[in-house]
């Protein structure tokens, strides 16, 4: 049975740790503030206490970590990482994931990138979108884990382009929320009906699934119980902007969604659904 050190045991970690221990996986625990390990704990995992020695006689490090500097700092805590291969999950850079594959090697283990996209739900029975990168032997080598995560986990390529991939998805989560928000906002103060719009919209090729999902909380001013948070989409926002332009791409028009954004910071919108953004449009 492999063994699994997960460190980060937040909304989509604890759901991601869940789901190991349903699928018989034996699982050792980790996070800043302890009690956040405590259902994982219930549910049969083992809590880690000091980082130090931690990936021991462990198939692998998965971290579910706040961002790449985060990440950096808790695998360095780990010490020799002979025999395990650390696979982040969370959001980060593509410098960082290259720079957190040299710090692992450095560290004695192995290194496979593999952000995810979809939260608590689709953690919890198996259907997250995997995008790894790293050496084909090395996710051959953990297909199978990454299988109980998601039904079809994809190599994208070297390391540093999964990494890539989740950012420029994110980067759509923020650019279709705010349009959404700004239709939505025209069309009711032009007196159109909002099923009438969505009735138009829904066949063409213009719609996008996560309209419906979002709508009824838009319409309700209800965001609460996130999956993903505004603070959080701001972060990746703000991370894809910066990667945009170290590859000189003229991210101009996002500038405005991130300054929407930063609207939201030490507001009661930071924590609630990122769809909150649709309070920023009017």
């Amino acid at each position: 049975m492999p063994t699994i050190a997960l460190l980060g045991t937040g909304l989509l970690g604890e759901a991601i740790g869940q789901r190991l221990l349903q699928q018989g996986l034996s699982l050792r625990v980790w996070n800043r503030t302890p009690a956040r390990c405590n259902s994982l704990l219930e549910a049969g995992a083992t809590a880690i206490g000091d980082l130090n020695g931690a990936a021991h006689g462990c198939d692998a490090v998965i971290t579910v970590l706040r961002d790449g500097a985060v990440t950096a700092e808790v695998v360095q805590a780990l010490g020799p990482l002979q025999g395990t291969t650390v696979i982040p999950m969370g959001t980060m850079g593509v410098g960082e994931s290259r720079a957190l594959a040299t710090q692992t090697a450095e560290q004695g283990g192995d290194y496979l990138e593999a952000p995810v996209l979809g939260s608590k739900p689709q953690a919890l029975n198996g259907t997250l979108l995997v995008m790894a990168g790293g050496s084909d032997a090395v996710f051959a080598r953990h297909q199978g884990l990454l299988k109980h995560l998601a039904e079809t986990p994809q190599r994208v390529g070297p390391v540093g382009s999964g990494a890539a991939t989740k950012i420029a998805l994110n980067q759509l989560i923020a650019s279709l929320t705010h349009s959404f928000s700004l239709s939505l906002r025209l069309i009711q103060q032009a007196g159109v009906p909002v099923e009438t719009f969505m009735e138009i919209l829904r066949p063409s090729a213009l719609y996008a699934p996560t309209f419906d999902k979002k709508l009824q909380r838009m319409l309700d001013g209800e965001y609460s119980d996130p999956n993903f948070s505004t603070a959080l989409l701001r972060k990746d926002l703000l991370l894809f902007l910066s990667e945009a332009a170290d590859q000189g791409l003229k991210a101009d028009g996002l500038q405005g969604v991130a300054a929407l954004l930063e609207r939201a910071s030490d507001t009661e919108l930071d924590a609630q659904d990122y769809c909150a953004l649709h309070e920023l449009t009017q």
